[in-house]
């Protein structure tokens, strides 16, 4: 798959087929997040593979009932991971904390990686934080930014509407239409 397919493609699923994940296809998606660009190339991020049944299902508890990823982490997807990153090991400027763009441009990789694969992902940050860290034991000095369950689609979603470039788009400043 290109990497244009594989952005189009892309879906957020929340329903798994209880298949395993080959170790092949978890190092290669794991090898993609850690290819990703960083601020002065820190690499911030950590991956935390889980398959334990239990732990999967103190990640679940973890988040409000009404979260719709809920069910994937902790029941349906054969592996969860979990995306920590060091603030201190990324920049900050104009108040702006890089380490929050560092782990997510690693985390899409990893998720475009997975759908090339054809395992599908789902971005998950609604969660709490303190509960995630006592379940995988993460260190003070990280942060708790994303889950994603991985696997194999039960079925792909549906495309969502996108706005149309013109919508999102300006050209040489705000409010100027682009045109190509």
């Amino acid at each position: 798959m290109d990497i244009y397919e594989a952005l189009k493609e892309r879906r957020s699923v929340r329903k798994y087929k209880t298949d395993p994940v080959s170790e092949d296809k978890l190092k290669s998606i794991l090898e993609a997040g850690r290819l990703a660009p960083s601020w002065a190339n820190k690499q911030c991020w950590r991956f935390i593979v889980v398959r334990d049944e239990e732990k999967k299902a103190q990640l679940a508890a973890s988040m409000p009932d009404s979260n719709p990823a809920r069910k994937a982490v902790g029941e349906a997807a054969p592996v969860v991971i979990v995306l920590c990153a060091d603030p201190e090991a990324s920049g900050k400027q104009d108040g702006k904390d890089y380490y929050l763009l560092d782990s997510g441009l690693a985390m899409q990789q990893l998720m475009l990686a997975a759908n090339a694969e054809g395992l599908g992902t789902c971005w998950v940050a609604w969660f709490d934080e303190a509960k995630v860290r006592t379940t995988c034991n993460v260190p003070p000095d990280f942060r708790i930014v994303a889950l994603t369950p991985l696997g194999l689609p039960e079925k792909q979603p549906s495309p969502r509407s996108r706005k149309d470039l013109s919508e999102i788009t300006y050209a040489e400043e705000w409010g100027q239409p682009f045109t190509s």
